[in-house]
């Protein structure tokens, strides 16, 4: 397979950091081939139409929609070196009950992240005792790296500047100094919990020490990448293989003014106007928010050229024949569609669907595939894909798809759909903590359709129902009855049905709208 990376180069300068010389061919680590490096890049909020490539075959056609008019030159050559994914699914779309399902292959009824972390929510916390990817990797011979946003663990008074003490004033805290005890493996970290001032980050590193940060934070984050790579402090072993996880804030709110982007991106979209940012049928030109578009795809461009950055580190470390690349991202954003006060928590496709791509020189051919890859899935195929499929802890829920992005041959069935899940705050105590989650929405998301059904709190009863034909309204504007399309209605129950028992979800376990849904 031909290697385009090694005649066009990523765009981006590496900045201050020297790069020691490789000579061609040989390796810049001593690891075996057969243990392939993994780096996984993850943006918080970017809408998987907000890469430039969707606009253009032979990608326009796997898609109902269109692409987002958005500058992304490194992701659009990433995509002809990777497997894009058309239907990648965060089944949560909300950022700690993705990551659950990341790092846990457990949808988040099991996972412990049933919800948005934040110091109200005790309960919802990513498990001490969870066997997560980094866990596997590191008990695997791999040095692990965590770098940027983590958002998994419950804060606590543990500021290690002030003993007792939050790491934010504000309540809830959202937050967190997470300690080693709590880091699953990662033996190199410089992270955060929750903080958006994109251009004042703070991270604390491996020894607890809080570092006050005055530049854009995917630009700092891939210096400190940088040096890992380089290994310039001896961060890691150079003789094992590693696995890094970056998760990049941006796109995330807020998108406002040059305070939350580079201008040299804001420039690029500043002289267009709303419609001609906002191009969908759906979206909504007159509304407030519509003027955070030119911002947030100016920091789609900023993260497409940071991970640009880091990938041209990779090829001059020779480094990039034996590393995984993941790029993908926690879920969409609907910007300004759907009329929706929250641009993520929905069934809305804009909210759901992710960037998912993947790249493995010399194994995995790039392509687009269709696959309805969900959140718990990430985590075993990517275990499979370094060789390590044997080591998949039994409880996760996810699918290991890694034979069939091999091969071409699945292991076992492709999936017809995929499980959508919406929880809010449950209970609370004396204290006002929420003891648990209501289980507000569940859905199922095929090639075609959408269903989604919505409980009223009290009596469980049914409150809305969101239907949706996607191959022929993309952009969602018409929801169909259940009663007009009975054959449509009763297949996508059924699968419902099916999912719901398979990852013993409490509508499963309560029977929730069993009028409805044909529980077995």
């Amino acid at each position: 397979m031909k290697r385009m990376h090694k005649t066009l180069p990523y765009l981006g300068i590496v900045g201050l950091l020297p790069l020691p010389a490789c000579v061609p061919g040989e390796k810049a680590t001593g690891q075996d081939a057969d243990s392939p490096n993994v780096i996984y890049v993850f943006p918080d909020q970017m809408r998987n139409s907000a890469m430039g490539f969707w606009s253009n075959e032979p990608y326009a056609s796997h898609i109902h929609y269109k692409g987002d008019p958005v500058i992304t030159p490194n992701l659009d050559k990433f995509a002809g070196e990777a497997v894009v994914f058309s239907s990648a699914y965060s089944n949560t779309p909300i950022s700690s009950p993705h990551r659950g399902s990341l790092f846990t292959g457990m949808y988040p009824n099991k996972s412990g992240v049933p919800l948005n972390v934040n110091s109200s929510r005790p309960f919802n916390t990513l498990p001490i005792d969870a066997v997560t990817i980094s866990d596997v990797f590191s008990q695997n011979g791999y040095n692990c790296a965590y770098i940027g946003k983590y958002h998994l663990d419950c804060p606590t008074p543990n500021d290690p500047d002030n003993p007792g003490q939050y790491v934010e004033g504000r309540n809830p805290v959202w937050d967190a100094y997470t300690p080693p005890e709590k880091r699953h493996g990662f033996d190199f970290w410089y992270s955060y919990g929750t903080f958006d001032v994109h251009k004042k980050p703070h991270y604390w590193d491996t020894k607890g020490k809080r570092h006050e940060i005055r530049e854009w934070s995917p630009k700092h984050e891939v210096d400190i990448a940088v040096e890992y790579l380089i290994n310039r402090n001896g961060q890691r072993d150079s003789s094992k293989p590693f696995f890094m996880m970056m998760s990049m804030n941006p796109p995330h709110h807020p998108y406002r003014s040059l305070n939350d982007c580079m201008e040299e991106d804001y420039n690029l979209y500043k002289d267009k106007t709303l419609g001609e940012l906002l191009i969908r049928d759906n979206a909504d030109t007159t509304i407030q928010k519509a003027t955070s578009a030119p911002y947030y795809f100016a920091q789609v461009t900023g993260v497409d050229r940071e991970f640009g950055r880091l990938l041209s580190v990779l090829d001059s470390l020779g480094l990039a024949d034996n590393t995984i690349v993941v790029f993908a991202s926690d879920h969409g954003d609907t910007m300004t569609s759907q009329g929706v006060s929250d641009a993520k928590n929905s069934p809305y496709t804009e909210a759901t669907a992710i960037p998912f791509m993947v790249r493995y020189p010399g194994k995995l051919e790039p392509r687009v595939t269709d696959l309805l890859l969900s959140s718990p899935d990430i985590m075993p195929t990517l275990i499979g894909l370094s060789g390590l499929g044997d080591k998949i802890p039994s409880s996760v829920q996810g699918e290991n798809y890694a034979d069939y992005l091999l091969t071409g041959n699945p292991s076992s069935p492709l999936p017809q759909s995929a499980l959508y899940i919406r929880n809010l705050d449950g209970d609370k105590d004396e204290n006002g903590k929420v003891t648990n989650y209501f289980p507000e929405i569940r859905g199922v998301k095929t090639a075609d359709y959408t269903l989604a059904l919505s409980i009223d709190r009290k009596s469980k009863s049914l409150k809305q129902t969101y239907f949706y034909h996607d191959a022929k309204d993309p952009y969602q504007l018409n929801n169909l009855s259940l009663t007009d399309y009975p054959e449509e209605a009763a297949f996508l129950l059924e699968q419902l049905a099916q999912l719901l028992e398979k990852v013993e979800d409490p509508w499963y376990e309560e029977k929730i709208l069993q009028e409805i849904v044909p529980y077995n």
